[in-house]
């Protein structure tokens, strides 16, 4: 995994009050400790720490310099603004190389199933213990040509060397089920409102079908009446 280099300014200002100015100087709040340390409180560049989070994903390695001196660490937490995505504030952990740490890895999937099957991943995220400047990106599972029935369980998961999975063998990642049909979705649909008392409003199209066929008996019946008459 690549290390995202940033210097950093040492923090002495706190509160929301500061958190603020800081952040209209495009400068991001956080937190280095770890390893027995005191925690330090630094600023980071905005715009370089987002490109470095957003090229190394959840778990970027950081090479972090503060007054001279340099520190490698990893995302504890990420605090973004909800509505903006902005980043508002960073815990981060120091590492050591050579160091075993806990981190959770996405899982991505690969490949096309058979047309008939619809996949289902039920676990989107594997905890893995890595070598702290060797973490995965990411987990790949391979569903080229999976069919209804197939499974994959964590102990299928191939990782590189160097990592463990740490979830149980037996914890289901992907399920290969039958791809439903728009019959039988409309099906389901039109139970489940049954089920909660909903009325579907016909739609335009069905009244005017509707009408027609009224129409049409109507005119039946009268033509039969008339014969009858005659």
């Amino acid at each position: 995994m690549s290390e995202g280099h940033i210097e950093a300014e040492p923090r002495t200002e706190f509160g929301k009050g500061a958190a603020r100015r800081i952040r209209r100087a495009a400068k991001v709040p956080a937190v280095l400790y770890g390893h027995g340390g005191d925690p330090v409180h630094i600023s980071l560049p905005g715009h370089e720490t987002m490109l470095a989070l957003k090229h190394g994903g959840v778990n970027a390695l950081l090479r972090i310099t503060v007054n001279g001196t340099e520190q490698l660490a990893l995302p504890k937490q990420i605090q973004r603004d909800a509505i903006k995505g902005f980043l508002e504030h960073l815990d981060l952990i120091i590492v050591r190389k050579g160091e075993k740490v806990t981190v959770d890895i996405p899982v991505h999937l690969t490949g096309e199933p058979d047309p008939d099957a619809l996949v289902v991943t039920e676990t989107s995220t594997i905890s893995v213990e890595a070598e702290a400047t060797h973490i995965p990106e990411y987990v790949e599972v391979s569903i080229e040509g999976l069919t209804v029935g197939a499974q994959i369980f964590a102990k299928d998961l191939r990782v590189p060397s160097g990592s463990t999975v740490l979830v149980d063998d037996d914890v289901l990642i992907v399920n290969v089920t039958h791809a439903p049909t728009a019959e039988e979705v409309d099906a389901e649909l039109s139970e489940a409102e049954a089920d909660a008392g909903i009325e579907r409003d016909e739609s335009d199209e069905q009244a005017t079908e509707g009408a027609e066929a009224a129409a049409d008996g109507a005119r039946a019946g009268d033509a039969e009446e008339s014969s009858e008459g005659q």
